[in-house]
């Protein structure tokens, strides 16, 4: 099924052309593919950047908010690159370019979902507290992007690297997923202390 990739608000995704029509912001990025890029660049595949602040294994919907917007950079066939955006209380601000693994295992990961049988929409939902970013696959397509938490049914794909433990690239129920996240937050006893 084809995902239903949400637009980007307008002011976000123009912060993202005029960076990448600036020598300056290019040539200073820390992304050597998006410097040595040979042709024209362009952003493609916007998706909302939403972070837990807070694991609950609790039935409930886990707080969100939004921190952004991310688009892969394309030259030709292939990502050299992501950006950033971020809001701010003057609006939609370029954050930054970046490449690494977190790029291949998001594109990886888009694949992946558009072979699934069921359509979503695409967001990213990061989990600060492990160190982790998901694909998150929410089940109502129509649903304003910038909004929301992930509901019960909606899947949460674990990009590489993932957290130890956890399988990088295998789809999860939200209900499924959020009780093993908050395992792996539970603090060990202190040594001496009472088990």
């Amino acid at each position: 099924m084809p995902l239903h990739v949400p637009p980007a608000p307008a002011p976000a995704l123009r912060t993202v052309l005029t960076a990448l029509g600036s020598p300056t912001a290019v040539r200073e990025a820390r992304t050597p593919s998006l410097r040595s890029a040979q042709g024209p660049v362009r952003p493609e595949l916007p998706l909302p950047v939403h972070v837990l602040d807070r694991v609950t294994g609790s039935a409930g919907p886990s707080p969100t908010r939004l921190a952004g917007w991310r688009f892969l950079i394309r030259c030709g066939e292939r990502a050299v690159a992501a950006a950033d955006t971020m809001l701010t209380a003057d609006g939609w601000a370029f954050s930054h370019f970046f490449e690494g693994p977190y790029l291949a295992a998001t594109e990886r990961a888009l694949r992946q979902a558009e072979s699934m049988p069921a359509a979503y929409q695409p967001r990213l939902l990061s989990v600060p507290e492990l160190y982790m970013l998901t694909l998150w696959l929410h089940g109502d397509c129509n649903a304003d992007a910038s909004t929301g938490h992930p509901a019960a049914s909606d899947l949460l794909v674990p990009l590489a690297p993932a957290p130890p433990g956890i399988a990088a690239h295998r789809p999860h129920r939200v209900a499924e997923l959020l009780p093993v996240l908050t395992h792996r937050l539970t603090p060990a006893p202190l040594l001496g202390s009472p088990a």
